[in-house]
């Protein structure tokens, strides 16, 4: 694995891929809220936004002005080809620590 991707940034990346077109700042919040019922800030995604963009795993781009946001714009995010992998990576060895592991978990 390239880099050190942590597990907030994982998350992030996993729910830009599960947003797809949909993917803004606030929507990732809502999303990630919802799933795992945090409370997270504008400030602490906008960190983690910046820094997976700057390791090059995700781009962004302005959509359209909207009405609803006084003319504002919103920032989409999308994976690259250096994120997919990334999440790949972390994804194969997740598999592997899972079917090592002696300890057999229940939910």
């Amino acid at each position: 694995m390239k880099g050190y991707l942590g597990e907030f940034e994982e998350l992030v990346l996993l729910t830009v891929a599960n947003l797809g077109k949909e993917a803004y700042g606030l929507g990732l919040i809502r999303d990630i809220n919802e799933r795992t019922s945090r409370n997270l800030s504008m400030g602490a995604m906008h960190s983690t936004l910046t820094r997976l963009e700057e390791k090059g795993y995700i781009t962004s781009f302005l959509g359209e002005p909207t009405n609803e946001r006084g003319g504002r714009r919103k920032r989409y995010f999308e994976l690259t080809s250096a994120g997919i992998t990334a999440l790949s990576e972390m994804k194969a060895l997740r598999d592997e620590l899972w079917a090592n592991t002696k300890v057999k978990l229940s939910l």
